[in-house]
């Protein structure tokens, strides 16, 4: 009877543990699409040139989520791209969008990396990879779509360097919201990677 006993409360334990964690991968989770949302609001709201948290969003999502899920971020932000682009700006629809479209992936991926291994400066150095990847890239993309710029090298020194009062707030909004995104989540759980890897 005893023994019965003791195999009832053990199995109690185990369920309430069990049930536990799944509830604080459940919120790990739920974060990772909140700050994607709030990243997308954000950008039709009043706010600084270039100082948003969607790379935070991108690179908390890639870190957190499951993988498989992916194509949630990309697709809410390629529609909010379509809608500010067309309706709100008014501008055409061009083939530099493709280019966001890729870096949008690009920094889902490299949030991957922050899966299991989600240390400060490991975040602050993925932030700034961020940051230096959409600036060289959106740069590009514009002097090679647009007629801006001459299409000759000095050309493309140009959109870079018209392009360098952005980037000094791109760095300091990917980091700032990276760290208040992966402070956040590690407050709600504390053991955050752990989660995220049995969600994946």
């Amino acid at each position: 009877m005893l023994n019965s006993e003791c195999l009832l409360h053990l199995t109690h334990k185990v369920l309430e543990r069990n049930n536990f964690q799944v509830a604080k991968i459940n919120e790990v989770i739920m974060l990772a699409y909140l700050f994607v949302v709030l990243a997308v609001a954000v950008r039709f709201l009043p706010h600084p040139l270039a100082f948003t948290p969607v790379a935070a969003a991108l690179l908390y999502f890639g870190a957190r989520a499951p993988r498989k899920q992916a194509w949630v971020p990309l697709a809410l932000l390629a529609a909010s791209d379509i809608l500010l682009t067309k309706f709100v700006y008014g501008y055409p629809f061009t083939l530099d969008h493709a280019v966001t479209f890729a870096w949008y992936a690009a920094v889902l991926w490299m949030g991957g990396f922050l899966r299991a291994d989600s240390k400060p400066l490991r975040i602050a150095g993925t932030s700034l990879a961020a940051a230096v990847t959409f600036f060289l890239t959106s740069n590009f993309a514009v002097w090679a779509v647009w007629n801006m710029y001459p299409k000759t090298m000095s050309g493309l020194a140009e959109a870079y360097i018209a392009g360098l009062p952005f980037f000094r707030n791109e760095i300091a909004s990917d980091l700032f919201f990276s760290a208040v995104m992966f402070s956040i989540g590690a407050l709600v759980s504390d053991r955050a990677p752990e989660a995220a890897r049995i969600a994946a």
